[in-house]
């Protein structure tokens, strides 16, 4: 079951989210089965859902950020309609054990996925935007892990917030931009993600052309594939091979594997084999950081179980509504008059209404077409 954090002190900022009282929590279940594959970390859930008897092993493994503490009260307010958001980052620092992916950065902070996950109230639904890395904003002053302060731009890529301030700077770009304040934080790493999906036994797609990207080391021909860790994670790292060749592509194909993706997961009968369940579990734990507040397994179990209810098809998948940037073509910018549509559906718990996507350059591609559960 999950459980609400303590209420929050109110924003003295321009959030536009009306003062309230915190999210009513959603109705218990009756199953601890997680269908949170809308993501590699929803995946992950599914592996914490059902494993509370190895609590404190896998508490162990978990990795978390106090965003309350890091943001204070420079926040939006939170509004009690039971709804939920929720930033999920797919963090690819080429340190460590993800050196293989290009030149070892020591480590340092990158996210090339950044994915904003509103949930419904009742959580059923769920809409959910992606953010292209190389969309221009207006970054707050975020605090340093040196304890200084960046004082922020008023013309930085999307992605600088992470590299510079971390979790907590990616979350306070993303709630400057959008006056949404993010209930949970959720990362996942290069290597968790390639674990995640071996434990799983795969992922069976069907692509309706060739696939070939020596950036990403992928080779998979048409038809039907069953992909291990390592060419899923090059499939959503795919981007020149695809489409236009821009992250916008590699964004529709993200999202096009995350629904084949969730629709395997529901039927691979995880739960009747413990082995697998414990390695997914302990696998998952290793990969994530959240929140604070998801920061134990009974946490984990309890918003994991909020989430079963939903399945690929109750899932709305968009791109940020963008257009070419003025002064970089390599470089995209929020249509100002199209995110405001974005933003105040989400506020209001409604559905995303179709004007707000049908210009933006993030949704007139094909790349994700490529991709077809079989």
């Amino acid at each position: 079951m999950w459980t609400a954090s303590p209420p929050r002190e109110e924003s003295r900022g321009g959030g536009r989210r009306a003062a309230g009282r915190r999210r009513r929590k959603p109705a218990k279940r009756r199953k601890a089965l997680a269908v949170a594959a809308w993501s590699a970390a929803g995946v992950v859930l599914l592996g914490g859902a059902g494993l509370g008897w190895f609590y404190f092993h896998l508490n162990g493994n978990l990795k978390t950020v106090d965003i309350d503490q890091a943001l204070g009260t420079d926040r939006p307010q939170n509004v009690d309609n039971g709804s939920m958001d929720i930033l999920v980052l797919g963090s690819d620092s080429r340190g460590g054990a993800n050196s293989e992916y290009g030149r070892d950065d020591g480590g340092s902070a990158r996210s090339d996925t950044a994915m904003i996950v509103h949930l419904y109230e009742g959580h059923k639904k769920a809409t959910v935007v992606s953010i292209p890395r190389d969309t221009m904003v207006n970054r707050p002053p975020c605090t340093l892990g040196n304890g200084k302060t960046d004082r922020g731009s008023s013309r930085s890529q999307f992605n600088e917030s992470f590299t510079i301030g971390g979790a907590a700077c990616a979350v306070k770009t993303v709630e400057k931009m959008s006056g949404i304040r993010m209930d949970h934080y959720i990362e996942v790493d290069f290597t968790g993600f390639k674990k995640i999906i071996d434990n799983l036994g795969g992922v069976e797609l069907t692509t309706s052309k060739p696939i070939k990207d020596g950036s990403s080391h992928l080779d998979l021909p048409a038809g039907r594939n069953k992909l291990n860790g390592e060419q899923s994670l090059g499939l959503v790292r795919t981007r020149k091979s695809v489409g236009d060749g821009s992250d916008l592509g590699r964004i529709q194909l993200q999202q096009a594997f995350m629904k084949a993706l969730i629709k395997q997961v529901k039927g691979i009968g995880v739960f009747d084999n413990p082995k697998r369940l414990l390695d997914l579990a302990d696998t998952g734990t290793k990969a994530l950081t959240t929140d604070k507040s998801l920061g134990d397994v009974k946490s984990l179990m309890g918003f994991a179980q909020s989430l079963q209810g939903i399945d690929a098809q109750d899932m709305k998948m968009i791109t940020l509504p963008v257009g070419p940037d003025a002064r970089d073509a390599d470089r995209v910018a929020p249509l100002a008059k199209e995110c405001k549509m974005v933003w105040d559906a989400l506020l209001a718990d409604q559905p995303v209404p179709a004007d707000a996507t049908k210009d933006s350059m993030g949704d007139k591609g094909t790349a994700g077409s490529i991709v077809q559960q079989p």
